[in-house]
């Protein structure tokens, strides 16, 4: 066995440590992330997501719409968006700030539009303002904290899906 010393740097994760507590991070990920998504002298952006924001996907716009929505075509290259949501996801485990944006983009994955890239694109923009936001664990402290905003109205696929199981249950 060697004794390679205090742990600095596992699998991407940066390790740093204090009196305050453990801090992980993954600055040099999204560093070496912002040029690769082509937003290097894009301004930053303060939230990763817009207000009351709502994406839907192709089947969705058919179904209400009977036709796709104007200005919002299909990818015809899936990859480019994909791999933007899979370098995404692979940040949320520092990030937990980035979690829901990157699990509303994940659902599109399939079959993503131009709306969906442009969401992906701001929350890199996000990113810009703080690439070494991490998170910390207290020395001291040891109790965890977690909030949950459980509006599942405002999701409109879903929320779709929700009332045709109740309409059948009544029935």
């Amino acid at each position: 066995m060697k004794d390679l010393g205090e742990l600095k740097f596992f699998l991407g994760i940066e390790v740093a440590r204090s009196k305050k507590g453990i801090v992980l991070s993954q600055r040099k990920y999204a560093l070496k992330f912002i040029p690769e998504a082509g937003l290097s002298g894009e301004k930053p952006t303060g939230t990763p997501l817009e207000m009351n924001q709502n994406l839907t996907s192709v089947e969705y716009d058919k179904c209400i719409t009977n036709e796709a929505v104007d200005g919002d075509e299909i990818l015809e290259e899936p990859r480019a968006y994909q791999r933007l949501v899979g370098r995404l996801l692979y940040l949320t485990m520092t990030r937990p700030d980035l979690a829901f944006a990157v699990q509303v983009l994940s659902q599109f994955m399939h079959c993503p539009q131009a709306s969906h890239i442009e969401v992906a694109l701001r929350v890199v923009r996000y990113i810009k303002v703080n690439p070494g936001l991490g998170l910390l664990t207290p020395a001291e402290d040891t109790n965890q904290t977690a909030f949950c905003d459980s509006d599942w109205g405002s999701f409109l696929e879903t929320r779709k899906i929700c009332y045709r199981i109740l309409s059948l249950v009544e029935h």
